[in-house]
């Protein structure tokens, strides 16, 4: 869309959207414009033709690698259609949560986007942000037909028969697999290929090998600097070692009771790990400082021997850094007994919408017909590989990967299962997400980020504090929501029939 004119919906000035837009101001700006009216009832403009006059279409998300498979893409459309200019903007999340509501609130967001951080799809849809995808997509039915079942949820994706939301990878990967130097874990006498560390090897070899690197490198790196790493290594360490928690908002969370869970002996033993490795001087010292970036360059780049993060690791590592010998492997599992599978949810950030106020739909129809086919999908594999694994399982199976993706991939399946989600079983927990994000500092992460860095002394207790806080404020968002006429309840949260070692699917929602 090319017009920069504001076209309906309630008007504010940009300094006080601006200022709504610090924190968790997407989901305050969904709760001011618009009401709760149904979606797309009003704002929305109707399909269109396919343009025939030259236009400038605009397209936003998060980039990392999925970006080069769509600059190729983009390459490609723009020959075919020469009419169509596109505007291709990967932006960091923390900046989409700036550019996409002010974009909608003023009428000229881009033609295709993904949602700011801490703004789910139900809400976007009941606001009427985005424009469903059955009258958009060239022969609709045939082509939705393609994903596999639970691939778009009900109430997030899909609302009374009308998709909105187009997920172009499975979300099926995990954040804090161990990538790691080959060199130093040889000399130190680990293979995590051949059997995969556990808590108490893990500790041993970062210990081994920061001895051996006398100063010069390290057992282990953190990108501690982004507290949300310290909440991703902590749920996954203690999600495997059987904490029985799921996770739900980034934190763990007990599906079975509908109760935020944070002091298991689980979670209290993976803090303990780290906080022992830091006592053993294994840690880069900056840790607690560093981006999750930073500390990814550290491995190749000879400072550091391992580091719990994802598989998007792998295309980059190989591309900057081609000779560098890697090694690819499970998170540390338990000391004793099997891993428990972790959870992933299906409502994941890479997620792509149309703008209900695009005049240029039936572009973004054509080009989701052709990223949600057998064909594309293929070439979504081929390029980004196991950094998002494609949405038809078949793309993946026809890929040729190369071993180390190979070898993520096949984790993924053996540690990985779909979770529950409140706002599938009742729209209404959608509200209770508009209303979420009082009184929680500090955060899950902020909290393990204090003890990691000595600033919380006793790990239990700052937990326990700290899993009062969110349950304390789950119960007050359901109280505003309900209060706002949402009819939502805590036991919307509550999935008495969640097991952790199997997918959570339509059949299991239908018990309930």
């Amino acid at each position: 869309m090319t017009e920069s004119a504001p076209r309906g919906g309630p008007q504010l000035s940009r300094r006080t959207l601006l200022a709504m837009l610090g924190g968790s101001g997407a989901a305050v700006l969904l709760g001011g414009c618009g009401g709760h009216s149904e979606p797309n009832q009003s704002g929305a403009s109707s399909p269109g033709d396919f343009p025939t006059g030259d236009v400038t279409f605009r397209w936003v998300d998060s980039g990392d690698q999925k970006a080069t498979y769509l600059e190729q893409y983009f390459e490609r459309y723009s020959q075919e259609h020469p009419n169509i200019t596109i505007q291709y903007d990967p932006l960091p999340r923390d900046e989409i949560a700036q550019v996409v509501p002010l974009g909608v609130q003023n009428g000229n967001a881009h033609d295709v986007f993904q949602l700011p951080p801490g703004v789910t799809g139900a809400q976007a849809i009941r606001e009427n942000w985005v424009a469903p995808l059955n009258d958009i997509v060239p022969d609709f039915e045939t082509w939705k037909s393609r994903f596999p079942e639970g691939h778009f949820l009900q109430g997030s994706h899909e609302v009374d028969g009308k998709l909105y939301g187009f997920r172009l990878g499975s979300g099926r990967r995990y954040g804090t697999m161990l990538l790691y130097n080959r060199q130093y874990l040889d000399a130190a006498g680990y293979d995590p290929e051949s059997e995969p560390l556990t808590w108490e090897t893990f500790r041993d070899a970062a210990r081994r090998v920061t001895q051996a690197g006398g100063g010069d490198y390290y057992g282990y790196v953190i990108g501690g600097g982004q507290v949300e790493r310290w909440a991703y290594v902590v749920s996954g360490l203690a999600e495997m070692a059987g904490s029985g928690t799921g996770t739900w908002q980034v934190v763990p969370f007990d599906w079975t009771t509908g109760e935020f869970v944070f002091t298991t002996d689980q979670h209290i033993g993976a803090i303990e790990l780290l906080l022992a490795m830091k006592a053993d001087g294994s840690i880069f010292p900056d840790s607690a400082g560093i981006t999750a970036p930073q500390a990814r360059e550290m491995v190749p780049q000879g400072v550091a021997a391992m580091i719990l993060q994802g598989p998007w690791n792998i295309p980059i590592w190989q591309d900057t850094y081609p000779d560098f010998d890697f090694g690819v492997a499970s998170q540390p599992v338990p000391d004793g007994g099997s891993p428990t599978p972790m959870q992933i949810n299906n409502d994941d950030g890479n997620t792509l919408w149309v703008f209900a106020g695009s005049e240029y739909q039936r572009v973004a129809g054509d080009m989701f017909a052709y990223l949600g086919s057998e064909e594309g999908q293929r070439e979504w594999a081929r390029i980004v590989g196991v950094s998002d694994p494609p949405a038809l399982s078949s793309a993946m199976d026809d890929a040729e990967l190369d071993e180390r993706s190979q070898r993520a991939w096949d984790l993924f399946g053996e540690q990985l299962r779909v979770g529950p989600e409140p706002v599938v079983r009742n729209i209404g927990a959608a509200d209770v997400l508009t209303q979420w994000g009082q009184g929680l500092t500090p955060t899950f992460g902020e909290t393990l980020q204090g003890i990691f860095t000595g600033q919380l002394d006793d790990p239990r207790q700052a937990l326990q504090e700290a899993q009062d806080r969110y349950n304390a404020e789950l119960d007050r968002a359901i109280e505003a929501a309900s209060s706002a006429a949402a009819e939502v309840s805590r036991d919307d949260f509550v999935f008495s029939n969640w097991d952790p070692t199997r997918d959570y699917t339509t059949d299991d929602y239908a018990q309930l």
